[in-house]
């Protein structure tokens, strides 16, 4: 079995550090697909309550102040400060039936996306370890002058994120620089998420920057615009 999960984890603060964390709160900004779906600056400047160990993210304020955008999984909501259902849906994975790049959000689905997609990215490589993960190391990967060793990951069923078949890219020092996915609730759009500007915030390594591109066949980014920029200001852990 490779050892590169086990460098990586390593490199990103440690697997016993992690267990320790209860919880991960961020002050982040993220814009570009959004407008596509209809909710421009959704999230220009918000907070996220992440649960590093099941599918758990909050986000606030949510389109308005005392208002909280919750995914759960199969199940997501809008809720108030003392947790009363605005509105909710179960199964939102279900209603992204013949959705392209460019069909409108409805709320619920909104929530749903932007809930897997930083729930993954928060957690990773952590969650790669947990039970249900198929894990292989594939070729590796040069670009821009680095060779980076590439883990070719099938994720659960119970998981929800991009796609089933993901791909994450670690540099010499085990900390990751690109993940791959296919993002099937928009009718799988092949993309390269890269990942810079690695701090440390209470013992766990979090890159605070990420821009995601499309790319082409032969697995090369399409750099002439991000489809989605991401910026993490500040993170709490508790």
């Amino acid at each position: 079995m490779s050892d590169l999960l086990d460098k990586a984890i390593e490199a990103h603060g440690g697997w016993g550090r992690w267990q320790e964390i209860e919880g991960i709160t961020a002050d982040m900004s993220a814009v570009g697909l959004w407008h596509l779906k209809g909710w421009p600056d959704v999230l220009k400047a918000v907070k996220v309550e992440v649960d590093p160990h099941r599918q758990h993210a909050a986000y606030s304020p949510f389109l308005k102040a005392g208002q909280i955008g919750l995914f759960e999984g199969n199940r997501t909501a809008i809720v108030t400060g003392d947790g009363a259902v605005v509105e909710e849906q179960q199964d939102t994975a279900q209603s992204f039936g013949g959705h392209s790049l460019m069909t409108p959000w409805n709320v619920q689905q909104l929530i749903y996306f932007t809930g897997y997609a930083i729930w993954t990215y928060l957690t990773t490589p952590f969650l790669l370890r947990t039970p249900g993960f198929r894990l292989e190391e594939g070729e590796p990967w040069e670009e821009s002058g680095e060779v980076w060793r590439r883990l070719k990951v099938e994720f659960p069923e119970n998981i929800r994120s991009h796609s089933r078949q993901q791909s994450f890219y670690f540099d010499d020092r085990g900390l990751l620089r690109r993940h791959d996915y296919s993002v099937d609730i928009i009718g799988g759009s092949a993309s390269a998420n890269y990942t810079t500007e690695h701090k440390t915030f209470g013992g766990i390594v979090f890159p605070t920057q990420r821009c995601v591109y499309r790319t082409t066949p032969d697995n090369h980014p399409i750099l002439d615009r991000a489809v989605v920029a991401i910026d993490i200001h500040k993170i709490d852990l508790t």
